[in-house]
């Protein structure tokens, strides 16, 4: 216990602000491997930021939920490795993870990272289960950007449509502190990569919520200084739930914008439940039963 709550002291006091390499390489540095077992670089494009990793749990019994995770980054960085933790913290609870890169700006602006996604997508829905993986319990989830690019995929059916799929193909989808409803843009690193003033009214994820969306979990901090939980996150889940989709939404008031993610790693864990609510979320038939009601 007395290590435990030493690591949760030096990880939160590293952290602070926004999240950055440095304190990210020292949460993984915290996190046992032990949990899992990881492939690497995995190509699912021809492109070297199209890549990701699979984290299988070391003592898998039988197919496996799954879950493909994007970062955020304002859309302008971001490495899978940085994200080591994620995959560990999903595996220790008997979930497949898969990390994945995309492209970033200035290399690509909107919408080609939705494509990446979509393309992520559908490689774990067509090769995860010779790692272990139950293709018909797959989610989605992303935090800030990573969010939004989970959103677009689950709620907006051009992307999956174009590897031959759809959103039904998914159980669910997760988002962290996610950007739905950002016009007119105010960040300056994000105003060139969705062509600021110039937008596309389509690329917000809010405007494709529909009937036929998975089911939601929702995350956020209500001290988020960087992505407004109201307007994002609550305004997307009161559009979900008044089109007929099953959402969870929740709220912590001990994590920001960056320690939202970072409380899914064991140093943190004791900021908020984080884990315990996306394990409870993807194990749970409750909302998959729900949408398979709404597909009938």
């Amino acid at each position: 216990m007395k290590k435990k709550t030493l690591a949760l002291i030096t990880a939160t006091a590293l952290l602070g602000g926004l999240i950055g390499c440095a304190p990210l390489t020292v949460i993984n540095a915290l996190t046992s491997s032990r949990s899992y077992d990881k492939t690497a670089d995995i190509a699912f494009g021809a492109d070297v930021r199209q890549r990701l990793d699979v984290y299988v749990p070391h003592d898998l019994k039988g197919p496996a939920a799954v879950v493909v995770f994007f970062y955020g980054g304002s859309w302008n960085s971001g490495n899978r490795a940085d994200y080591a933790f994620v995959g560990e913290a999903l595996a220790s609870r008997g979930i497949i993870a898969v990390v994945a890169d995309y492209r970033v700006y200035p290399q690509v602006r909107y919408p080609d990272f939705v494509d990446d996604a979509a393309l992520a997508v559908a490689w774990a829905a067509k090769d995860i289960q010779r790692f272990g993986g139950d293709p018909r319990r797959l989610f989605v989830m992303g935090h800030s950007a990573g969010a939004y690019n989970a959103a677009m995929v689950a709620l907006d059916p051009r992307w999956l449509a174009k590897q031959g799929l759809t959103p039904a193909v998914l159980r669910g989808w997760i988002g962290l502190a996610g950007p739905y409803d950002f016009i007119p843009i105010e960040n300056p690193d994000v105003k060139p990569v969705f062509f600021f003033p110039n937008t596309p009214p389509d690329s917000q994820p809010i405007s494709h919520v529909s009937r036929a969306a998975p089911p939601a979990l929702l995350i956020a901090s209500h001290d988020d200084k960087v992505v407004n939980p109201l307007r994002n996150t609550a305004g997307l889940a009161q559009q979900l739930r008044g089109a007929g989709v099953a959402v969870t939404e929740l709220y912590f008031d001990r994590t920001s914008h960056a320690t939202l993610v970072a409380a899914i790693s064991w140093p943190l864990r004791g900021l908020a439940p984080v884990l315990d609510n996306v394990e409870h979320f993807v194990k749970s038939d409750a909302a998959r039963e729900n949408y398979a009601s709404q597909e009938k």
